[in-house]
């Protein structure tokens, strides 16, 4: 019960952590902060999964997708929204200093956010009623997101926080659904990739309207 507790307190201390990071080094090297935001949250990602889940649980997280194999493509068409950011704004990643924590965040990311934003996170809601854990989560997910806005102007804005809460709800709904995160992560990846994630950060391009 008290490890339950704790690990439900843990989406509020990854965005208060988050957001102290990114203040404090917003000051020193500028739009450069998401490299050590994001290094954080991994690192927290990390202990919580490492923590609080099992090895059976992780495999569990992993197994081959339950129900109508519509939820999988519901999760990758999501996946595949960002797609006109990436054909438009391709040639932002000419430095390897922007191409290099792309990928690197692109291929990482996924894992950890998913293994803990729906795999940990819903499993240990999984006595709420559905839509009460799906709700949850997804909103800590978009929460813990909207840190990235302080120093970038491509990630700030309300309705950033809508779109990333939207996207939380489907994945949870897929999850829930079809009882693995194979296609969340991949449609994760996908939205990571497409975005060009560091070329965002860095407001590379222009702010989507």
């Amino acid at each position: 019960m008290k490890n339950n507790k704790i690990l439900l307190l843990s989406p509020l201390v990854i965005v208060l952590i988050s957001t102290l990071v990114a203040i404090s080094f917003s000051k020193l090297i500028g739009k450069w902060a998401f490299i050590p935001i994001i290094l954080t949250q991994w690192c927290l990602f990390t202990y919580f999964i490492h923590r609080f889940s099992s090895k059976e649980q992780i495999k569990n997280w992993l197994k081959p997708s339950q129900g109508s194999w519509g939820w999988s493509m519901l999760a990758l068409l999501v996946g595949l929204i960002p797609l006109s950011v990436f054909i438009a704004h391709l040639d932002t990643l000419s430095s390897w200093t922007v191409w290099l924590p792309w990928i690197l965040l692109a291929i990482i990311n996924p894992w950890l956010e998913e293994f803990y934003w729906r795999g940990l996170l819903m499993d240990a809601t999984n006595k709420w009623t559905s839509w009460a854990s799906i709700l949850f989560t997804s909103f800590f997910f978009s929460i813990h997101h909207a840190v990235f806005g302080i120093n970038s102007e491509v990630n700030s804005g309300f309705e950033v926080v809508i779109a990333t809460f939207v996207m939380g709800i489907v994945w949870s709904v897929v999850y829930h659904k079809t009882k693995t995160l194979r296609w969340c992560i991949a449609a994760h990846f996908l939205v990571d990739f497409f975005n060009l994630s560091a070329a965002a950060f860095l407001d590379l391009f222009e702010k989507m309207s």
